[in-house]
């Protein structure tokens, strides 16, 4: 009898255990995540967001600079944002514009500074918000820059004084009109092209800044005219200062070789027309472009040139229209 109550018990006891195991087991599966609770989702990539920051937007030269950014932007599938104060001159307006870009947290920057070293204390607040900082078109002594991307400016210039020189010779008479004093692309142009003319023994009757304005460069080249009535030739640091200059050489009734910056649109219509003898063409389109490439590869942790030098080359009646073509292109003209 023991032994059957033994038995019985033995088996209850069985089939209790089995009951509970089964039951802590539904359990156990009923408090598991699910996969998707298991494996935390992988977070979307955040949209990449440049912000190009230019001297001024009132040239052919920045508009191409632009065309170029967003179309670098296009081609990668990431927002671009060009801005620029009202001239070149207006460096606080253009810091402005920079910290506001700052504080909208943009992925990374790309700018040409008006004035570099007046820019950097606003560079060094875009480093400590973690935003990486492409130079363009103008250089700064700034040593947490990703890269600087543009022109070599001082042989750009020294092009300008060999084409001056091999048009009139040794004794020739030649002026310069330059850009914001303290502006470091305008220095190295000038100073490429002083090289130049003096190597090859011309003389430099003045060097006046007109601010890279067309107005003001009207003015200058008057009052030159004015002091010097025996000038040869004239070689301004880009072509708003070429063009303007060009305006008071005609009402002068004056023959002048007369040089501009920049290979901008308005400036080769000029030379194809006769008028304009020649500009030092940038890849302005190029300068726009490649910062903002640039820009996109410090944002992803890519490696990035230290310096991406985008060519120049003058461009005279001799290829003006393939010059012209090309820019009509990039400007969908």
């Amino acid at each position: 009898m023991k032994t059957k109550r033994f038995k019985m018990l033995s088996l209850i006891v069985g089939i209790t255990l089995i009951f509970l195991l089964i039951s802590g087991c539904g359990q156990q599966q009923e408090s598991q995540p699910s996969d998707s609770e298991q494996v935390p989702q992988q977070e979307a990539e955040e949209p990449i967001k440049i912000g190009v920051v230019v001297k001024a937007l009132n040239s052919d030269f920045w508009k191409t600079v632009e065309a170029g950014a967003k179309a670098a932007g296009k081609d990668l599938g990431i927002e671009v944002e060009v801005l620029g104060p009202s001239a070149e001159t207006a460096v606080s307006e253009q810091i402005d514009m920079i910290e506001d870009q700052i504080t909208k947290r943009v992925s990374a920057l790309a700018v040409a500074p008006s004035q570099p070293a007046s820019a950097i204390p606003v560079f060094d607040q875009a480093k400590a918000a973690g935003i990486p900082v492409v130079l363009i078109d103008t250089d700064a002594q700034w040593d947490d820059k990703v890269s600087f991307v543009g022109t070599g400016n001082y042989n750009g210039g020294k092009q300008a004084g060999e084409f001056i020189a091999e048009k009139l010779g040794k004794g020739g008479k030649v002026v310069i009109l330059r850009g914001a004093v303290g502006d470091p692309t305008h220095d190295e142009r000038s100073n490429g092209a002083i090289e130049v003319l003096k190597e090859k023994g011309l003389e430099i009757l003045d060097i006046q800044p007109a601010n890279s304005e067309r107005g003001l460069g009207m003015t200058v080249m008057e009052n030159m005219l004015q002091v010097h009535s025996d000038i040869q030739g004239m070689f301004a640091t880009n072509d708003e200062m070429a063009l303007g200059a060009l305006r008071a050489i005609q009402a002068a009734g004056k023959e002048i070789i007369t040089v501009g910056f920049d290979g901008s649109p308005d400036a080769l219509k000029s030379i194809e027309e006769g008028e304009l003898t020649a500009s030092v063409a940038q890849n302005s389109f190029n300068i726009g472009y490649q910062g903002v490439v640039a820009a996109v590869k410090a944002v992803r942790g890519e490696a990035v040139d230290k310096r991406i030098d985008t060519g120049t080359k003058i461009i005279s009646k001799d290829n003006v229209k393939e010059e012209q073509q090309k820019l009509k292109e990039i400007l969908g003209q």
